[in-house]
């Protein structure tokens, strides 16, 4: 076994609620650090993958997802691990407000469940916009409400005047006997531009690099840096994980389709097709003519196609090459967005609609409301990751309909969870597993070691 220095320094910075300003304030202290030399691995606390491409750009590092409802509390754990190696310090920013999850009832899926088993001092980000005193009776509540949680101290946003933070911050020390480590006036400079699915993700065009580098010379301006890192590294615990055990690759090429259409992963799970034998090959459905040489799996993950639609639809080429190996039994796995490229068209936003690869029967079309939750689901048959009858935990999140799909189209799932019961979901049929459920396949190991093997054994001669 391998430990993670038992002395990295780590924090949360968790919020009051959502729109506190977490990810804007997660990725200045990111980039203020490595400013300082300091290499800071990032992690988002719940199933997003946009802000998360905010901390990878801050950190030149990969942002890793933490989630107790879909990986189990030493998945999470492991995860922290393997994430933090080489790393000087580790950032979580939260998830929603700092004690919300999947249930009214309990802390599974929240960020104070993360804090915990992480052993992680809290930095509570409150919005003190419209609030003077009462900001304190607000801080006290948090920290009063479940003591195993250890606070740092607080982070004042959207000040209004040098009186008004100072006050407040004044009122918080008084009312908790924690420090403020600094307020944050309003900048309109600092928002984030957004759309239909939140946040719009830094692998599209953009002034991203300014927008880093303003949010750091915000927080350096007006936070105690030095007082967050002394914070963090109070941090006490330390967590054990195996050394990766990685098959040597023997030819098994996955093509990874990733672009501005397509950003939407786990870097967990590429990790784990990587440690299963894969070799991991990245490849653009917007410019990229044909598949990698020498594939012999492909894995489409969610993200944009519906703004990319017209351009996805001109890539004529790649569109015929993929029909043509997926229908000769190339491995394919594809999450929402990569659902909704193999079908035979989307129509964008404006409802146009544009041909798509056309492996999948039916239409995506934009719906007018977003389906987001997380997912308890039962395989229906045996697919290229797992057996038939096996229960697997993810999320949904999509403003897009499958519409005139078959009736007897092969269902990959039958939902299980409370939302949703006994609805099929996805299409899995032979070497093709296409679905709106994500996954993290960190929660079961043996998905991406199926899914390689699959790659290996069962997949055609290599595209």
């Amino acid at each position: 076994m391998t430990t993670t220095n038992p002395s990295l320094p780590r924090l949360v910075i968790a919020g009051a609620h959502s729109g506190v300003g977490k990810t804007t304030l997660t990725a200045g202290l990111i980039a203020a650090w490595r400013r300082r030399g300091l290499a800071v691995q990032p992690f988002k606390v719940g199933p997003d993958y946009i802000d998360p491409s905010y901390h990878t750009l801050a950190a030149e590092r990969a942002c890793r997802n933490l989630d107790t409802w879909m990986l189990p509390p030493v998945a999470v754990q492991a995860s922290f691990a393997r994430g933090s190696r080489g790393a000087d310090l580790a950032i979580i920013e939260g998830v929603m407000g700092l004690y919300d999850g999947f249930s009214y009832d309990d802390e599974a899926g929240s960020t104070a469940h993360v804090a915990r088993l992480l052993d992680a001092p809290v930095a509570l980000v409150l919005n003190i916009r419209s609030l003077a005193r009462s900001a304190a009776a607000l801080a006290q509540g948090y920290t009063a409400f479940d003591s195993r949680l250890r606070f740092a101290g607080f982070i004042l946003n959207y000040a209004g005047s040098p009186p008004h933070g100072e006050g407040v911050a004044r009122a918080i020390a008084a009312a908790t006997g924690l420090p403020c480590f600094g307020w944050l006036p309003r900048d309109d400079r600092l928002s984030i531009p957004e759309r239909h699915l939140g946040l719009i993700p830094t692998a599209e065009p953009g002034r991203w690099e300014a927008f880093i580098g303003a949010a750091a010379d915000h927080v350096t301006r007006y936070l105690d840096l030095d007082a967050l890192l002394a914070a963090a590294r109070s941090s006490a615990q330390s967590f054990e994980a195996p050394e990766p055990t990685r098959v040597a690759p023997s030819g098994c090429r996955i093509a990874v389709a990733r672009d501005e259409a397509f950003s939407f992963y786990y870097e967990d799970n590429l990790d784990l097709l990587r440690e299963a034998g894969a070799e991991i090959v990245c490849f653009s459905p917007l410019r990229d003519s044909q598949l990698p040489t020498g594939c012999r799996g492909l894995y489409i993950g969610g993200g944009f196609p519906e703004v990319y639609a017209a351009r996805l639809a001109e890539n004529v080429s790649l569109r015929k090459e993929l029909r043509a190996a997926i229908a000769s039994g190339l491995p394919t796995y594809a999450e929402c967005g990569g659902l909704m490229y193999l079908t035979q068209s989307i129509s964008d936003l404006a409802g146009q609609a544009y041909p798509m690869v056309g492996v999948l029967p039916g239409r995506s079309v934009m719906a007018g409301c977003l389906t987001l939750g997380y997912r308890e689901v039962i395989t229906e048959r045996a697919t290229l990751l797992a057996p038939a009858g096996t229960l697997l935990r993810g999320h949904e999140f999509h403003y897009s309909d499958w519409i005139e799909r078959p009736d007897d189209a092969p269902a990959a799932y039958r939902l299980y969870d409370r939302d949703a019961a006994g609805r099929r979901e996805g299409y899995a049929a032979g070497n093709l597993l296409a679905s709106y459920i994500h996954l993290h396949w960190g929660a079961a190991l043996e998905l991406a070691a199926r899914f390689v093997a699959v790659c290996r054994e069962g997949a055609p001669d290599a595209v």
